[in-house]
């Protein structure tokens, strides 16, 4: 049985690594064409219009809720896109990225059960430099 198990984990991370390959190729053609020195939102909108181009499923702005003590709190975040349901995308146009930033994106991780993510930094000569894989 664990055999079965380690090459499901296998599978999936494979899986995950091709979409994520597949999104950055994504934000490497948005950064191509605009640059750096743009708002968040500017990029985030350019980036679900390549996803969509791309044929992969996405939501933007997905309400996040918290349970705390059995009370609910209603969209306490917002994730910035996730992709096919498996990939979360925390999008920065900041100087530098941080490790606040990825503190959140791995708060974002814990609480959607989502195991992957990238953040991803467009305020940055190259992209790739930018980019930050993030697992569970």
């Amino acid at each position: 049985m664990n055999n079965l198990n380690a090459a499901q984990d296998k599978r999936t991370d494979e899986q995950s690594k091709a979409l994520s390959e597949k999104v950055i190729g994504a934000a490497i053609e948005v950064h191509r064409h605009l640059g750096p020195g743009l708002l968040e939102s500017a990029y985030e909108s350019c980036l679900c219009h390549e996803l969509f181009l791309r044929n992969l499923r996405f939501q933007r702005q997905v309400p996040l809720h918290i349970e705390y003590k059995t009370v609910l709190i209603d969209a306490a975040y917002k994730l910035d896109i996730v992709v096919e349901n498996s990939l979360v995308l925390e999008l920065k146009a900041a100087e530098a990225l941080m490790p606040l930033h990825q503190a959140q994106l791995l708060t974002y991780l814990k609480l959607s059960g989502i195991k992957t993510g990238l953040l991803i930094n467009f305020m940055v000569p190259v992209l790739k430099d930018g980019i930050k894989r993030i697992s569970l």
